[in-house]
């Protein structure tokens, strides 16, 4: 390699560096705003978090002098994500837009609106269905020992947030499946192959963000299962159309 080339090649690392960072400081920024803006709203989302929560008729205590600013932290931290996800979603677009041409960039653009949706609607079924469910189970065993019900706002609040937040990501996993098929790294035959090892793998991580419950354990793997099987159908489409236009390219290029 000459001089030359080395230079142009370490211009190009550097490049992709920068451009990089640039993405990155703007995901932050977003992020640190969102946060900001979460600590104003806490109080807000505190009172819609107890409005919508099916323990109302449970008071929240503060067990130690800290506990109100973890509360404040985790209100803010539910508000960067929400808003900082689609941002993300979009720099790294832009971050690997370049390296696309004109008709893959606008192929992929759609991954950004579609993914946050996605998360979205994961989030909505976590918190409206899953974490009620969670909750009456683990209430009824207390209840079960004679013991009264005294939660912990932020012990409340983490709970809540370790079943919503894994489920909402769960439920990306037929975009996952679009990427990596448009990718070449997997195809319909193989996702078909390895179909029981990932209903193994799909039901453990039920078991793991849900109670010991048959209920709560079917009410999150049947979901899972069933995001998977429509990856796989959304996998045999576009496999189906990357042929087509494999097809329309040998025949233009055989007419020339």
């Amino acid at each position: 390699m000459s001089i030359v080339d080395a230079m142009a090649k370490e211009m190009t690392v550097i490049g992709h560096l920068t451009e990089l960072r640039k993405r990155l400081i703007i995901v932050l920024l977003v992020f640190l705003a969102s946060m900001s803006a979460g600590f104003y709203f806490a109080p807000d989302i505190l009172a819609w978090i107890k409005r919508t929560s099916h323990t109302t008729h449970i008071e929240w205590n503060v067990f130690g002098f800290t506990d109100g600013l973890m509360i404040y932290l985790k209100c803010a931290l539910i508000v960067a994500i929400f808003f900082t996800l689609p941002v993300l979603f979009y720099q790294t677009w832009k971050f690997v837009r370049p390296g696309l041409t004109e008709q893959e960039a606008k192929n992929t653009f759609w991954y950004v609106p579609v993914s946050f949706f996605l998360f979205l609607i994961g989030a909505s079924f976590a918190y409206y269905i899953v974490f009620p469910f969670m909750i009456q189970f683990m209430s009824s065993i207390n209840q079960s020992l004679g013991a009264s019900e005294v939660y912990g706002m932020d012990k409340y609040l983490t709970f809540m947030f370790n079943t919503v937040l894994p489920v909402s990501l769960v439920f990306e996993l037929p975009l996952i499946i679009l990427f990596l098929t448009r990718l070449e790294l997997i195809s319909p035959r193989m996702l078909r192959k390895s179909r029981k090892k990932a209903y193994f793998v799909l039901v453990i991580i039920a078991l793991m963000i849900t109670p010991p419950d048959i209920t709560s354990d079917l009410l999150v793997s049947v979901p899972l299962i069933l995001l998977f099987e429509s990856g796989i159908l959304i996998s045999e489409w576009a496999t189906r159309i990357e042929k087509r236009k494999g097809l329309q390219n040998v025949g233009l290029e055989n007419q020339s």
